[in-house]
């Protein structure tokens, strides 16, 4: 492993690197949803195009936690240099595309680099930081990386209509050039040539088990391939087995890819599972707001654009206060706090958000989301990595992104199966439906688009009646997601009276009820705080 010298580190450029780096990393799992359509009508390829989401999320959670165990073994400035440097690629690349299948490979290129990017980031801010400033860091990076998945959409959008849709890859290449070249020169670390091993076992059985199950959950219910079809099935079984065979593998080695020892510690296990539950929430409000106002308020998907900016602004003002108040309080307090704000958020959304909901209210609820949800991107990294040994915050750091892109894919598999079905059910008795056309149209985000409605050639009272019917079925999705919150409450109790504690010899956590850090159990030895030179 190799540690930060703080000393020779300039931590001013450091920061803006991160900063930057981890904002196009963010900015391109939602940056294509507004330019799809200018895309898809370039390139063809309209049965494909949901990979070039997919093959971002697959690439990137395959990645993520075999660049954050290298970089605990290797270091961290080189492995985040090799995935900017990929990320750019993939990006140059994206700009280049003849054709879907083209564009769908280079996103995938995209997300490795993503994969490495963001894990690493908030491990640095860790390792540059002592206790006392880490909270306030966190929240603020917490900030930037809300700030960019909520406003990935808008930024496609105004690029797409004004520019080209091409350049909202190109645009990531300066960005990410001004990272490289502020992490290269400012960020310094103490070498270790200690002799290690990689887990190429344990990696390729981690890399099956993510790849067969996110396959499931992406071709799941689509055509041909119906939930209980023998080829769906499969593709989960291969996944079960693959994770039952890196149990076995990460038992056996002496270096694994995840020390599974660390999930014995509840404020791992607790923040690992809050995490996953999170981004199942996050993702169906970034996803299925949007198309509700489109349904209701009969706008297109570049006019809706924007309707993500007060769920965006809650999760900013969240973030920075979990990061500051989390010197205050214990974990478990702050996250109850948040877990209840995120029960009334989408409580409100699901009994009493309806059809004739005015935009302003819709806007409120979204505020209390984002409150809700805003906290767990700093607080989540901070009560993970202040819960293990140094050698393994990298690979802790990458779980949390893990879980939480694990948690969006499980959120878009289950929410969309629950909205199709009540879809269907809400229009199987509308008068004049063809039941053929109705069995067509399956979850109704067709009709959102005007050139369809016209090539069906359905009357416009039956396409509003239809419309509404999507926006009930919609609804019927946070229906569901107050459940997640509210489990998301008892992972909450179980960090128990955790804490950052911040004394003046240095950084301490106490994981536990009972307060003794260990190597398991978390914490750090006391240590003098490191001079920072701020350049």
């Amino acid at each position: 492993m190799t540690l930060l010298d703080a000393n020779r580190s300039n931590v001013k450029l450091v920061i803006a690197g991160l900063m930057l780096g981890l904002f196009i990393a963010a900015l391109d799992q939602t940056i294509v949803s507004t330019a799809m359509g200018t895309i898809i009508k370039q390139l063809g390829g309209l049965d494909k195009f949901i990979w070039v989401y997919s093959a971002y999320m697959i690439a990137m959670v395959v990645a993520t936690p075999i660049f954050g165990k290298l970089s605990d073994m290797y270091g961290r400035k080189r492995f985040f240099l090799t995935g900017l440097i990929l990320f750019m690629l993939g990006s140059i690349l994206c700009g280049t595309a003849q054709n879907m299948e083209q564009l769908i490979i280079y996103r995938a290129i995209q997300g490795i680099g993503g994969g490495a990017l963001m894990p690493i980031v908030f491990t640095i801010i860790f390792d540059l930081f002592p206790a006392e400033k880490r909270g306030k860091m966190m929240g603020l990076f917490g900030a930037v990386f809300g700030i960019s998945s909520v406003f990935g959409p808008i930024l496609g959008g105004l690029i797409t209509d004004n520019i080209s849709w091409r350049w909202i890859f190109y645009i990531n290449v300066p960005i990410g050039i001004l990272s490289v070249i502020f992490i290269a020169k400012a960020y310094q670390e103490n070498k270790n040539t200690r002799k290690q091993s990689i887990d190429w076992v344990g990696a390729i059985m981690l890399t099956g088990f993510v790849l067969f199950l996110m396959f499931g959950l992406e071709l799941g219910g689509s055509d041909g391939w119906a939930w209980a079809s023998a080829k769906t099935i499969l593709l989960f079984v291969a996944s079960a087995a693959f994770l039952i065979a890196f149990f076995f593998v990460e038992r056996a080695v002496k270096d694994p890819i995840i020390k599974l020892d660390l999930f014995k510690n509840k404020v791992v296990t607790s923040s690992m599972a809050i995490s996953l539950l999170y981004g199942a929430v996050m993702i169906a409000a970034a996803s299925y707001i949007p198309l509700f106002i489109q349904g209701v308020f009969h706008k297109t998907a570049t006019q809706t654009s924007t309707v993500m900016i007060p769920m965006m602004l809650g999760v900013v003002a969240s973030s920075q206060v979990g990061g500051r108040v989390v010197n205050k309080f214990r974990y478990r307090d702050v996250m109850l706090v948040s877990a209840v704000m995120l029960i009334v958020g989408t409580a409100l959304l699901g009994f009493v958000m309806d059809d004739s909901t005015s935009r302003l209210v819709i806007s409120l609820f979204m505020v209390i989301v984002g409150l809700g949800i805003g906290v767990s991107f700093s607080l989540l990294n901070i009560s993970t990595l202040n819960a293990v040994p140094p050698q393994y915050k990298g690979t802790s750091s990458s779980l949390i992104t893990f879980f939480r892109t694990i948690g969006s894919a499980l959120g878009i598999a289950v929410f969309g199966a629950i909205q199709k079905s009540a879809f269907q059910s809400n229009i199987a008795d509308t008068p004049n439906l063809n039941p053929e056309l109705a069995a067509q149209i399956k979850g109704g985000q067709a009709l959102l688009d005007p050139e369809v409605q016209q090539q069906m050639g359905l009357p416009a009272d039956i396409v509003n009646n239809l419309l509404k019917e999507f926006a009930h079925s919609v609804i019927a999705i946070f229906e569901w997601s107050v459940i997640l919150p509210v489990v998301a409450i008892v992972f909450a109790l179980l960090l128990g009276r955790a804490r950052l504690e911040v004394n003046k010899s240095g950084p301490q956590g106490t994981p536990g009820a009972a307060g003794k850090p260990g190597p398991q159990a978390g914490g750090e030895a006391a240590k003098p705080a490191p001079s920072y030179h701020g350049g």
